[in-house]
């Protein structure tokens, strides 16, 4: 069992998975608000490599990447913090990334240098199963979980491609679309979970719109593990910490009940 399924094993069995853009709004408060993430329960922190184009983010994570971007910050900066955070927090910690950075860095040594950094396993929105024979070679090589991304569209084919070749967990994006906070959950959302559910028996975990304690509660009702994204992102270019750990700490109440 890697260490990323192993941070379902919470008696509730659910968990509560952490994206920050690395670099956002400074390295500095990337490395400060990690440990708060995991303090205050965060199970797994997903950290975003700033892209130029990222495709499958909304508004929220794309002004967190410019600036980060701005601020000069490189994906061997990122391997940096992510060496660091693991010297001050026990959680996996995931790199979500573009392929772009991936292929100018260079498969074998992006992957070499993930697992010398400490990094359990990489998210990938633009690779699609079919085409990462190479990386998923890799990856294994070197001890890293390849986790892909299912929408409510892909079809039952994909599922079971995605699903099958998927390690650590099933990220399901809980729409067909960009991230971003939403008031309310898309309907279906449960039926979905199912239908990949009957595909494996990898933890699931939604992930794309969930911004409060109330749609948490929901999501964890069907699923083995809450992503949330652009709220935290939001507080923390708000910059008030005591805010961002009263939410997490209101997100792991609603997921263990």
């Amino acid at each position: 069992m890697s260490r990323i399924q192993e941070a379902f094993s919470r008696p509730s069995g659910k968990a509560l998975i952490a994206y920050v853009t690395v670099g956002y709004p400074s390295v500095q408060a990337t490395l400060d608000v990690v440990p708060l993430l995991t303090a205050s329960g965060c199970d797994l922190v997903e950290l975003g490599i700033p892209f130029s184009d990222p495709l499958a983010d909304g508004v929220t994570i794309q002004k967190a990447s410019f600036q980060a971007l701005q601020n000069g910050v490189t994906p061997g900066m990122c391997l940096d913090v992510a060496q660091q955070l693991t010297q001050r927090v026990d959680v996996p910690l995931v790199f979500m990334t573009y392929y772009n950075p991936i292929l100018r860095h260079g498969h074998e040594a992006f992957c070499h240098d993930c697992a010398k950094a400490g990094i359990d396993g990489l998210i990938i929105p633009d690779l699609p199963p079919d085409e990462s024979q190479e990386l998923e070679t890799l990856t294994q090589k070197n001890g890293l979980d390849l986790i892909y991304i299912l929408a409510p569209t892909s079809t039952d084919e994909r599922i079971m491609l995605a699903a099958g070749r998927s390690r650590g967990f099933v990220y399901l994006a809980s729409v067909a679309g960009v991230t971003g906070a939403r008031d309310e959950l898309p309907p279906g959302l449960g039926e979905f979970a199912a239908r990949v559910r009957r595909a494996t028996r990898l933890p699931l975990c939604v992930g794309f719109g969930i911004s409060n304690a109330r749609q948490a509660g929901q999501v964890a009702r069907m699923a083995d593990g809450v992503i949330v994204g652009s709220r935290i992102v939001n507080l923390m270019g708000d910059g008030s910490t005591a805010s961002l750990q009263s939410f997490i700490k209101e997100l792991r109440s609603a997921i263990d009940r």
